[in-house]
């Protein structure tokens, strides 16, 4: 990777046009927020003046980050390279039964998009192609196929399409028997349809246009076009999300309804799919659950009383809470994340000392075990469970040595057998690899796990490159999970490192209590302790320390480079959320209301200080940051384009030293980046580039 002899290009400039804003007696100034624009202006061609003038800084940012790094193209097209030369290309999944079919996906060699399939009976039967992405996805530069729902006769499939990544579907309808797709569709909706046993009505969910907010639920038979649909659900409240779907045993259509501390369900007969719908248990006001139907009864996971969540089950003749009954009482030790049932046996995915573990109960004896997996850190998930009559689970397993692995499990035999691991292309010797799990100490006392991984081969006695990884934010934990893309880093002498920090639920409910909110600030300081320790460990130095974060984790990001910018070498921060307050004073923002149970309501003076005190863009000062590549969707749907984009504005302005600033923004795609199973590792390759560059590694 040799350096270019050509004079760098100028880093762009953009316009100061100064907007005030005044809340509880404090003024802020705004000089880029003129940058905002509303997704019909973004669709609207020819642009208007306005629009123009926010596309053309856009283009200036992208050309300077392709100009800066043009030395680094022939680099970034080895890495794409060796990430996609590692994936099998005509790989499938492993099927699984349902209502007498197979199911499973399965990629064609160097296209981009799933094949969705299905088998009658037997898997020596003649395959049935449902859904085919790649001819779906002809002449759009973004495509996602949502969920994809078959009727209860197997003779429908309902499936959503977005071309925007904004996340509004549009959904159709296939015949099954004669391949046909309906004309009649259904737009602005949810990916999924949940069918009634009649096999001809559905339940739908609309979102609003402007906050991209699920809010109300519909009723359509098919065939009788939209003007027939039926308003009946509508959630008043701005802070829920909702949806709809089918229990698992046939008989429900559920109404959920959840926002950051409350859970409410609203249960439909899927035989009688006109009459009313019957609220499950009274809405509480922090009471977050989850429920499956099993024969005559309902199972309840809840944090009702249980910080960590308890097991509890009633009648589903008698749902309201006072009719519960406890079969698993709560642990402070364990934290109980998901449940799955069978005829015989009950499943637990819970999480025990910071790790996602298996544990089995047997209905009828009581005898209970957990699945031994043999790594010192690693996760198991529980995965496609169709049918209640069997006694085998499968499951999902990876650590950050084990490629991802399915297994069927014999939960009586206690036996596993392995169905599938992800293959990598070229060969893969696991024992070339190390990783374990390290305590670091944060200033307040508490333990922060470390997940690390590191070839053994390239890792050196002094200090080495290190990548540390973060999210912690809405109780979402980073589990250690195996990447293929991860090791063009790891075979070039890099540490990847997981900071289990809180603001997650690594140890229960009280690590994401103790990180959001009024406590938000440990987020940070904890990611920047693991890093300090990190650096007195000898694993790193600051003039090896890399960090990355992406959506919450990028405003994570924004703020430790704030706090500590001279303790990293470089930074990446994806679809990075950080006007945090601006955005949570604007409930016309996507998500904004939302999201006031997790960062605080800055209308309320206390939370607006505190969230103020810590917004990256609010402090952005003159200092010497770190080299810093910031990455973005201009449809972004979860984080709008014009956060990060006013970020980099304000942080040229206040830049000081020699240190690298760069913005990506991706002109066709959203919060997940590029579309399809390859075009997003390009992506991947610019960020690998940019840390190889800073690093000074160049093959």
């Amino acid at each position: 990777m040799n350096s270019c002899n050509q004079p760098l290009p100028l880093p762009p400039k953009a316009s100061k046009k100064p907007y005030s804003m005044t809340n509880h007696g404090d003024t802020r100034v705004d000089d880029y927020y003129w940058m905002r624009l509303t997704d019909e202006q973004k669709l609207t061609k020819p642009y208007d003046d306005h629009t123009q003038e926010v596309v053309d800084y856009i283009n200036a940012e992208n050309s300077y980050t392709q100009a800066s790094l043009e030395h680094t193209k022939g680099f970034q097209e080895d890495i794409f390279d060796e990430i996609v030369g590692r994936i099998k290309k005509d790989d499938s999944t492993v099927p699984y039964m349902q209502n007498g079919y197979y199911y499973y996906s399965r990629y064609e060699k160097d296209k981009e998009y799933r094949i969705y399939c299905r088998k009658k009976g037997s898997l020596d039967s003649r395959e049935e192609i449902l859904l085919d992405g790649n001819e779906l996805a002809q002449g759009y530069d973004y495509f996602s196929i949502g969920g994809r729902s078959v009727s209860p006769d197997n003779n429908w499939l309902a499936y959503g399409i977005d071309t925007l990544s904004r996340r509004f579907y549009t959904i159709y309808f296939k015949n099954l028997r004669t391949g046909k797709i309906l004309e009649e569709t259904i737009s602005n909706a949810q990916g999924s349809v949940a069918w009634a046993n009649d096999n001809k009505t559905v339940f739908y969910t609309s979102k609003n246009k402007t906050t991209l907010l699920s809010e109300k639920i519909y009723r359509r038979t098919i065939g009788k076009g939209a003007g027939n649909d039926e308003l009946i659900y509508h959630e008043k409240d701005n802070e829920y999300y909702i949806g709809v779907g089918r229990s698992k045993s046939g008989r429900y259509i559920v109404i959920w309804n959840s926002s950051t501390l409350v859970s409410d369900y609203q249960l439909i007969d899927a035989d009688n799919p006109y009459g009313n719908y019957e609220n499950f248990t009274p809405r509480g006001t922090k009471h977050e659950y989850s429920i499956v139907h099993f024969r005559n009864k309902f199972y309840i996971l809840t944090n009702w009383e249980a910080d960590n969540n308890r097991l509890m089950e009633t009648s589903e003749n008698a749902t309201e809470m006072s009719n519960w009954k406890e079969v698993i009482p709560h642990n402070d030790k364990v934290h109980l994340l998901n449940m799955e049932i069978f005829d015989n046996h009950l499943v637990l995915n819970e999480r025990r000392n910071g790790l996602r573990g298996l544990r089995i109960i047997n209905l009828a004896s009581g005898e209970e075990h957990y699945v031994d997996f043999g790594e010192e850190t690693y996760a198991a998930w529980i995965s496609t469970n169709k049918e209640f009559d069997t006694n085998i689970l499968r499951y999902s397993y990876s650590s950050m040595v084990t490629p991802w692995s399915i297994y069927d499990y014999d939960m009586d035999e206690r036996k596993k057998v392995l169905m599938k691991q992800d293959e990598i292309i070229g060969g893969y010797d696991m024992t070339n690899y190390n990783s374990k799990r390290i305590y670091a100490t944060a200033r307040d006392g508490k333990k922060i796990p470390i997940s690390l991984v590191y070839n053994k081969n390239k890792k050196t006695d002094g200090p080495n490159n290190l990548l540390l990884y973060g999210y912690g934010s809405y109780g979402s934990t980073s589990d250690p999970y195996f990447s293929i893309p991860r090791l063009s880093l790891l075979d070039r002498g890099f540490i990847f490192a997981i900071a289990h920090i809180r603001g997650s639920q690594i140890y229960g409910r009280e690590s994401y209590e103790d990180g959001k909110l009024l406590n938000k600030k440990n987020t940070f300081y904890d990611f920047i302790d693991a890093g300090k320790f990190l650096i007195d460990k000898s694993y790193t130095s600051s003039d090896n320390l890399f960090c990355y974060g992406g959506s919450a984790g990028g405003l994570l990001i924004g703020a430790v480079i704030n706090m500590e910018p001279e303790m990293w070498k470089g930074a990446i921060a994806g679809v990075p959320f950080v006007d945090v307050v601006t955005t949570m004073l604007d409930p016309s923002i996507p998500l904004t209301s939302n999201e006031w149970d997790e960062w605080g309501d800055p209308r309320e003076k206390e939370f607006y200080d505190y969230m103020l005190s810590y917004s990256p863009y609010d402090q952005v000062q003159g200092k010497k940051y770190p080299n810093l590549l910031i990455t973005s969707g201009f449809f972004d749907s979860q984080v709008q384009y014009f956060e990060p984009l006013k970020w980099i504005a304000k942080l040229r302005e206040y830049w000081e030293g020699d240190n690298k600033l760069y913005l990506h923004m991706n002109m066709d795609a959203g919060h997940g980046g590029k579309s399809g199973r390859f075009r997003y590792y390009k992506e991947v390759a610019l960020e690998y580039a940019f840390l190889f560059d800073i690093a000074e590694i160049d093959k």
